[in-house]
């Protein structure tokens, strides 16, 4: 049991939470769910006791898994070192048991005896069986074993990840705490790791801006609104539409009493003057009862999404021809041969590693292929947003100067229209594109797709730096999108909603599947 009292906290001058108190029980998935900023992050810190809250207390398990964000802590360690190091409680005593084996020439009674308690501490922790389980979350995760000796230094930055996460699952923790684990993992590690935190019995707390991750394996979400954190029964979905409900009902209410307030003032204004004060002096009592309760914006806030086509390309949108990629004598694909027409929708999926930017960034040209060629169609206007695409917006420009250089004959108020739509509102516009954060960058760069209006859309990782509802709102303007769409992305739902056809890279080859994910997805477990 997780157990908040009392809790507050405020970082930057701004209040993230005041007086929190709930509960996480055991045998219970929860999401931590909120908008970016909310402070989903800092919770989660402060309940496995990274960071001091200014008041109120947490009661946790002892034995409380974090997923730690620092990749560089166990640089020199060696992988398999580094998951077992997850329970460290039985951690420190193989080190000391260890220590005393090395003096086995000069051993002692004494020694002896403390040799005799680690061993029964390291079978209490099931130290006996503890490397198979750490290989066995490392396999599951896509690590195989030529890198349990190396040291977590030399991995790239998806594996650091994958071993922190293995490090997190280790030892049977009591309760866990997973800031956004299905990051850098690919489609199939995201399955198993669902499996296995649905086998999980004890306290799970977890943030993620994978919807499907979320609706798969949460019993409660736990959601930050409002300077509070309040819990709902069921999975994300659940919780969207039971509070879409009482703030519906909420508002009614609300409009209802303005209603009546309106009345009552139309009432002592029309007789404030007349023979009948004694009514007017009730209705005014009446109408100060009716105080207008104060309605705070929810923070359920999608962006609206619409990708519309200007002119419309040609039949024919690419033709691929033996297509032949490697890279340090790995290949990634060889003679990939594709005809992509105009409306079709493709989601390029595959483990990370396996070449599904390389594959984006031979079809734009920005790299070339070992053999074979790409060649666009007539007609073909390219929406290209690249995986790192920081520096994709100049600094020392406003937001709506900066859109409105892309287009400089579009009206200034058509402009602050579609940032609008991108929850850029009011003053937001003049805001200087060198504070942007990542998610707001990248609603930036759909602002300039809608207002461009092209025919085709590549899209590498687009989901990154988004929140939950921002992403549903990205599923819906691709399902509704005309034009022609590339899409890289681990997110399933998006993946769902948003392709009709899938290119899937595994084992050195690229295969293409006429259908939607969900049935590559059944055929593949078939």
């Amino acid at each position: 049991m997780i157990t908040i009292s009392g809790l507050s906290k405020s970082f930057g001058g701004r209040k993230l939470f005041e007086d929190v108190n709930t509960t996480f029980a055991p045998g219970n998935r929860y999401g931590l769910t909120g908008p970016n900023g909310a402070g989903k992050s800092t919770f989660m810190k402060i309940v496995a006791g990274d960071i001091e809250p200014d008041e109120g207390s947490v009661r946790r398990p002892k034995k409380t898994a974090m997923l730690k964000q620092d990749h560089s802590l166990y640089n020199d360690v060696p992988v398999l070192d580094a998951v077992m190091m997850g329970n460290p409680v039985l951690w420190a005593v193989m080190e000391e048991r260890n220590e005393l084996y090395a003096q086995a020439d000069n051993f002692t009674d004494e020694m002896g005896m403390r040799l005799a308690e680690l061993e029964c501490i390291v079978a209490e922790e099931d130290g006996y069986t503890a490397e198979p389980e750490a290989e066995a979350l490392l396999e599951g995760l896509g690590i195989g074993a030529d890198l349990y000796q190396e040291p977590v230094g030399s991995l790239s930055g998806g594996m650091k990840v994958r071993v922190l996460l293995a490090q997190a699952l280790f030892g049977k923790p009591d309760a866990m705490m997973l800031d956004e684990p299905t990051n850098h993992l690919d489609l199939e590690t995201i399955d198993w790791l669902e499996n296995f935190l649905l086998g999980y019995r004890g306290t799970l707390v977890v943030i993620s801006h994978d919807r499907q991750f979320l609706n798969d394996i949460c019993t409660h979400i736990a959601d930050i609104d409002y300077e509070a954190i309040v819990t709902y029964p069921g999975n994300y979905d659940d919780m969207v539409l039971i509070k879409s409900q009482i703030r519906g009902r909420v508002e009614s209410q609300e409009a209802v009493k303005q209603k009546k307030v309106k009345e009552l003032n139309d009432f002592i204004q029309r007789f404030s003057a007349g023979s009948r004060a004694s009514q007017v002096q009730s209705r005014k009592k009446q109408r100060d009862k009716l105080k207008a309760s104060d309605i705070k914006r929810s923070n359920i806030t999608r962006p609206y999404i619409r990708f519309d086509v200007r002119e419309e390309s040609g039949k024919h949108i690419i033709d691929i021809q033996d297509l032949a990629k490697g890279f340090d004598g790995q290949t990634l694909y060889t003679e990939f041969r594709a005809h992509v027409n105009r409306g079709e929708h493709i989601g390029i999926i595959g483990r990370d590693g396996v070449g599904k930017t390389t594959l984006i960034r031979m079809l734009m040209a920005e790299i070339s292929p070992d053999s074979g060629t790409c060649e666009w169609g007539t007609n073909t206007d390219v929406g290209y947003m690249p995986q790192e695409h920081e520096g994709s917006i100049e600094p020392g420009n406003t937001i709506d100067s900066w859109l409105h250089g892309f287009k400089p004959g579009a009206d200034l108020e058509d402009i602050r229209g579609l940032l609008g739509r991108m929850l850029f509102r009011g003053d937001e516009g003049k805001k200087s594109t060198d504070v942007l954060s990542g998610g707001e960058r990248v609603r930036m760069l759909f602002c300039k797709m809608m207002l461009l209006q092209h025919n085709v859309l590549v899209l590498d990782e687009p989901t990154n730096h988004l929140d939950l509802e921002s992403i549903s709102a990205l599923a819906d303007g691709l399902a509704a999108y005309k034009g022609t769409l590339f899409l890289v992305t681990h997110d399933r739902n998006l993946l769902t909603e948003a392709c009709d056809r899938i290119w899937s890279i595994e084992d050195g080859a690229l295969l293409d599947f006429r259908g939607t994910y969900t049935d590559f997805h059944d055929r593949q477990s078939a």
